[in-house]
């Protein structure tokens, strides 16, 4: 790796900018919970009383079409029927039928948890149905805060610092010296550089826009396409392709550990302008925070696959509509056209300027985002798992509110 002519002389410039204003540690937080508790709200079921009884005579929660819709728009789901093991007959007399469920070419029947509608916390979830997609978002947190420790377990012999440092170099090598080197004419060294010499303030907002549109912007996404979606379906599949790309990109990191540009040797030419400029994210530090995990950009992934939603709702070059859903006027259409273009390229600038990403990065995590799309699918086999869960917490999951605004206006 030596011999590669991959670094670049330079003269680090005057850093005469003025420093970002540095949030205090709560302050991203509780913007991110405020995100969360609002759209809660918002989202709410309207008319459904937290405290008192429910009607049992209109069967509600109890009945198969809205037993169905708690569990997944997607998954066809019927209860047992004559020729299988207990007859119709016998589950006719039973008030809780179990769920029957197709795992991988296999019928389960896991536990009917509508038993639990009427109990206090199964009501918060039905007021408040938002909470479940919380709670997805808490496990998937959770998976990445295990991949540094993960990674670190399995790179301890070799040392994980210079695995992720040649990793990083080789990243490099193949987008200088490769067959597909024309696809990056001007290096991610240069683009800093013009940054760095005149265009400083420029480099600021940028600083400033990879600390705090990351998590806070990806959740705020998640809130919003859960209230305008037209539908749960179209919702839970934006949401499952992020959570499979979470989950490929997160067994990258642990397997390909890589150091981003700005934390290699100074010889190569880049600067750690987020810690320069003072405007690190609180997501960025801490003993689980994996700063080892430039490929694939999640960054990139994210904005595309919020790109992506943001066309197919501005519903061009869409002849049918879905169901409840009302054709947008020119200007909402252009609206959120140019967004979604100008999201992922805004994003794209600013890991590349900023140094915390390599340009194959982004395109790797384009190829994920991709994948997790054509098999977003396959979260579906956990539904018995996720039944179980629910029935050990004694739960009913509540049903999506999802497509009710939609119905209601065409913005």
């Amino acid at each position: 790796m030596d011999s590669l002519n991959i670094t670049i002389p330079y003269e680090e410039p005057e850093w005469n900018s003025a420093p970002a204003w540095r949030l205090p540690g709560w302050a991203e937080p509780v913007m991110v919970a405020s995100i969360l508790i609002g759209s809660m709200l918002i989202t709410r079921r309207h008319g459904y009383k937290l405290f008192g009884r429910r009607r049992r005579s209109q069967g509600l929660l109890d009945d198969d079409i809205d037993s169905a819709r708690s569990s997944d728009d997607l998954l066809s789901r019927d209860y047992m029927i004559a020729g299988d093991d207990v007859s119709e007959d016998s589950m006719s007399t039973m008030k809780y039928p179990p769920k029957k469920r197709s795992c991988c070419g296999t019928i389960l029947y896991t536990p009917n948890s509508s038993r639990f509608a009427d109990h206090l916390h199964s009501r918060i979830m039905q007021k408040f149905p938002f909470l479940m997609e919380m709670f997805y978002w808490i496990i998937t947190y959770a998976f990445y805060r295990c991949t540094s420790l993960t990674a670190q377990a399995i790179f301890s012999k070799t040392g994980i610092w210079d695995v992720a440092q040649d990793h990083g170099l080789a990243i490099l090598e193949f987008e200088q010296f490769s067959w597909l080197s024309f696809l990056w004419p001007v290096r991610e060294q240069e683009v800093q550089q013009w940054f760095m010499h005149g265009h400083q303030t420029f480099l600021t907002v940028l600083n400033r826009s990879y600390a705090l549109i990351h998590i806070p912007g990806t959740v705020g996404f998640i809130a919003w396409w859960y209230y305008v979606a037209p539908s749960f379906n179209t919702f839970a599949i934006v949401r499952r392709t992020m959570t499979l790309t979470n989950l490929i990109a997160f067994s990258i990191f642990i397997l390909y550990p890589c150091m981003p540009p700005r934390l290699l040797p100074r010889e190569y030419g880049f600067l750690d302008s987020v810690g320069h400029n003072k405007a690190e994210s609180v997501w960025m530090s801490g003993k689980y925070v994996n700063s080892l995990a430039a490929m694939p950009s999640m960054h990139f992934g994210y904005s595309f696959c919020i790109g992506c939603t943001m066309f197919y709702h501005s519903g061009l070059f869409r002849k049918t509509l879905e169901p409840g859903e009302s054709r947008k006027s020119k200007p909402w259409q252009l609206f959120y056209a140019l967004f979604a273009i100008a999201y992922p390229c805004w994003i794209l600038i600013t890991i590349v300027a900023t140094a915390n990403h390599y340009y194959l990065d982004a395109c790797i995590a384009f190829f994920v985002a991709i994948i997790a799309f054509m098999c977003n699918r396959i979260f579906l086999v956990f539904l018995p798992l996720e039944d179980l869960l629910l029935w050990c917490l004694r739960i009913e999951k509540p049903i999506p509110t999802t497509g009710d605004r939609a119905r209601r206006s065409g913005r």
